[in-house]
């Protein structure tokens, strides 16, 4: 029998090192306990949390999710504790982790995003923050942070000035030109970048002639999303300097040398 062989698997993003390039996606590992029976959550590199907005939300009205073909449809709408909330109930055990922790922070306003990151970013445990701008802007007549370049740029400029860690900004694909966009983050201020978040997408019901969720639209994610996400990757990585965190379809370690290849320094 051959001897087994320690691999150094670790990656180094942001002056933050990883023992290795996995990390769990934001939204699909809750805050990380939920899946501490099941698995030890510590071989990962990291977890990033489920987005955590100012304010405690309920989340949309159900049914909030459904299957498609290799993929699935979700209209969750950012239920969680809220700032305080996540401080109290969740870091206790983030603190526990020996992988790092990212956390996702939400909102509907400017100022919403930054005193979740303020308060979120002083937390030890957190060593990164993974700033959600897939969400629509009250101000803007609901229109997405991420939709257009010149909003993307102004909402990291101000997050930037109260986040006490590294700031990663998660891209949507829902927009015209990917690199554009990215640029826009670097601009102002990004340390890196996560994409893709979900393609916006649609079930319907022909017999009840109804949609399948609740609100209507939702987010698509899995394997069926894979292709566009490593487009995206390669063409952010072609127009930016800063590290890239790959996601969209990943369920492989082809997928995730794949990834690596179009220029992700993590999954």
């Amino acid at each position: 029998m051959s001897e087994e062989k320690n691999i150094d698997a670790s990656v180094e993003i942001c002056g933050v090192k990883f023992r290795n390039p996995v990390i769990t996606a934001s939204g699909t590992f809750g805050f990380g306990k939920e899946y501490a029976e099941f698995y030890d959550i510590n071989k990962l590199g990291g977890i990033c949390t489920k987005g955590v907005t100012k304010e405690r939300r309920e989340g949309n009205p159900s049914p909030r999710i459904a299957e498609t073909p290799m993929g699935m449809l979700n209209s969750v709408g950012l239920q969680n504790p809220g700032v305080d909330g996540f401080i109290r109930e969740d870091v206790p055990f983030l603190e526990k982790l020996d992988c790092v922790v990212i956390a996702n922070v939400a909102g509907r306003t400017e100022e919403d995003y930054c005193y979740a990151v303020e308060k979120i970013s002083a937390c030890k445990c957190v060593k990164m923050v993974e700033l959600n701008i897939s969400c629509p802007n009250v101000k803007a007549g609901g229109m997405a942070f991420g939709v257009l370049p010149e909003s993307v740029e102004k909402i990291t400029r101000a997050v930037k000035k109260h986040c006490a860690k590294p700031l990663m900004v998660k891209l949507s694909p829902n927009v015209a030109n990917i690199a554009d966009n990215a640029r826009a983050a670097e601009n102002g201020g990004a340390d890196c970048l996560s994409l893709i978040n979900t393609v916006g997408g649609m079930a319907i019901n022909w017999r009840t002639r109804k949609p399948v969720l609740a609100n209507v639209c939702g987010g698509l994610s899995g394997p069926a999303i894979k292709p566009i996400a490593l487009k995206m990757v390669y063409e952010t990585h072609k127009a930016v300097k800063i590290p890239i965190v790959g996601m969209g379809g990943i369920t492989t370690a082809d997928d995730i040398m794949e990834f690596m290849v179009a220029g992700a320094a993590a999954v």
